[in-house]
C-alpha cells in the first residue's frame, strides 16, 4: 500500500481545512509496521542452528570445520527470514501485536510534540499498515470534554478504506470527522498559534 505525494498532499490540505474550524491541531501518523526489534528472531534462528549439527554428525560424514560452516550459514540465514516482517508477525499473537502498535501510538503522540501543546488540544490519527491498526488519541483537553468512544466513527472510516487499499483517502475522511468532532466541541474563536506541521508523518 503505498503514498504518493499527491495523496500527502490531499492529507495536508484536509488537516489545514479541517483545523480552520477549531482551535484543536490534527497530527497524522502512518507506520508500516508498529513491531520493534525484538531477541525472538535470533533466539529462534540460535535454536534451530544448535541443533543443526546433532543431525549432520548422525546423517552425514562431513568434517567438523563444514559443519561448523553450514551451522554459521544456516544462523545467518534464519536471523534474516524470521527478521521479515511477515514472518515476525505471524510469530507474534494478535493481542501482542496491537499492544506493540498502540506502544508506537502513544510514543509518536510524545515524538510529534502533540503533548507539548500549550492548550493540550491536539489529536493523534494513526495507522499502522502491517497490523493493520488505526487509532486516535486525544490530549487532555480534548479528552476532558469528548470521550475515546466518540473517535470510533472516524477509526470505522479509516479501517473501511484501508481495507479497499485507499488509505489516502480514510485518511482525509477520518480527518474530516475528527475535524467536524473538534469544531463541536473546541470551536475557533479568532486567530490561533500554529504548533504542529499539517503533513503526514511517515514511519
Amino acid at each position: 500500500m503505498s503514498i504518493t505525494l499527491q495523496d500527502r498532499q490531499r492529507i495536508s490540505a484536509a488537516v489545514r481545512a479541517a483545523e480552520d474550524k477549531t482551535s484543536g491541531e490534527i497530527v497524522c501518523v502512518l507506520a508500516q509496521s508498529s513491531i520493534s526489534t525484538t531477541a525472538l528472531p535470533v533466539a529462534i534462528a540460535a535454536a534451530i542452528a544448535l541443533a543443526l549439527p546433532w543431525l549432520l554428525v548422525a546423517f552425514t560424514a562431513l568434517t567438523v570445520y563444514r559443519i561448523l560452516s553450514l551451522q554459521l550459514i544456516a544462523f545467518l540465514l534464519l536471523v534474516l527470514f524470521f527478521s521479515l516482517t511477515r514472518v515476525r508477525l505471524s510469530l507474534l499473537p494478535r493481542r501482542t501485536q496491537r499492544h506493540m502498535a498502540y506502544r508506537a501510538a502513544m510514543e509518536q503522540f510524545t515524538a510529534r510534540g502533540i503533548s507539548a501543546k500549550t492548550d493540550r488540544c491536539g489529536i493523534l490519527i494513526f495507522v499502522s499498515l502491517a497490523e493493520h491498526y488505526a487509532r486516535i488519541i486525544a490530549d487532555d483537553g480534548i479528552a476532558a470534554r469528548v470521550p475515546q468512544s466518540a473517535w470510533q466513527v472516524a477509526v470505522d472510516a479509516l479501517i473501511a478504506h484501508a481495507r479497499q487499499d485507499q488509505i489516502a483517502d480514510g485518511f482525509i475522511a477520518a480527518i474530516e470527522l475528527c475535524g467536524a468532532e473538534l469544531a463541536r466541541h473546541l470551536p475557533r474563536t479568532g486567530p490561533k498559534s500554529k504548533e504542529l506541521p499539517d503533513r503526514l508523518h511517515l514511519i
